[in-house]
């Protein structure tokens, strides 16, 4: 699979789902670039800062202090070039009906998908 990114930045408190994510992303040739961030609040930082600029971003739902949802309403703030471009993918283990269905209606977030993240999920989510 050829790259697709240039930087991907992953969110998610959960240190071994963060092992897995990342090595599938990098097995599948996915970014160039993977940034990991364990917090939400210090990726909105990232990026308000300009010291992340990434073009695909998995977002996980569950974390402490600020949740995924979260993230995305502090995001709709950011004044960013590349914001409504940006691909945000939902990666979650949430079965939570009402989590897809906002994941769904939020105008930046991409996809929902299921943790844990596979190879053939991401292919359905490139093609």
């Amino acid at each position: 699979m050829p790259v697709r990114f240039n930087t991907c930045l992953l969110i998610d408190d959960n240190f071994i789902d963060n092992f897995v994510t990342r090595k599938i992303l990098e097995t599948a040739n996915f970014a160039d670039n993977i940034i990991v961030i364990q917090s939400a609040q210090d990726a909105i930082n990232a990026l308000r800062d300009g010291s992340v600029k990434p073009d695909a971003i998995f977002l996980d739902i569950r974390m402490p202090m600020m949740s995924g949802f979260e993230f995305l309403q502090e995001y709709e703030a950011l004044d960013l070039d590349n914001k409504d471009v940006v691909k945000i993918f939902m990666l979650s283990s949430s079965l939570n009906p009402t989590d897809m269905n906002n994941s769904k209606s939020n105008k930046y977030v991409a996809r929902f998908v299921h943790k844990p993240l596979t190879l053939q999920a991401l292919e359905e989510l490139i093609t």
